[in-house]
């Protein structure tokens, strides 16, 4: 699995990437044999306005060229990572519970 870390507007520092590192390994971790690429996009859009103006974007592109894409607002810009990365997880493991013909829904009407 490969990760790409991409910014705008938010200062690059040591700190951010192992946070983006270690949050993106573990919601992905027990799927990255089926994760080709990752790619995650931080910025603050409204700048030093404030408000719940920093993205966080994550793609993840799947083996066989299927693309899972998530992306979150907050406030903060951890706080933003974390919850993306959680959604880009439980995205992924519904996209491949599609391929093992995953849980089926109960029918109704019966």
């Amino acid at each position: 699995m490969r990760l790409e870390i991409r910014r705008r507007n938010v200062p690059a520092t040591a700190a951010l990437r192992e946070h983006i590192e270690r949050r993106i390994l573990f919601a992905l971790a027990r799927f990255s044999s089926r994760v080709a690429r990752v790619t995650v996009r931080v910025s603050d859009v409204n700048g030093p306005h404030g408000g719940l103006d920093k993205q966080c974007r994550i793609m993840v592109v799947l083996r066989g060229a299927r693309r899972v894409q998530v992306e979150d607002l907050d406030a903060g810009l951890y706080a933003v990572i974390d919850r993306a990365a959680d959604r880009a997880g439980r995205s992924v493991g519904r996209e491949l519970a599609r391929d093992r013909g995953g849980p089926s829904l109960p029918a109704t009407g019966e």
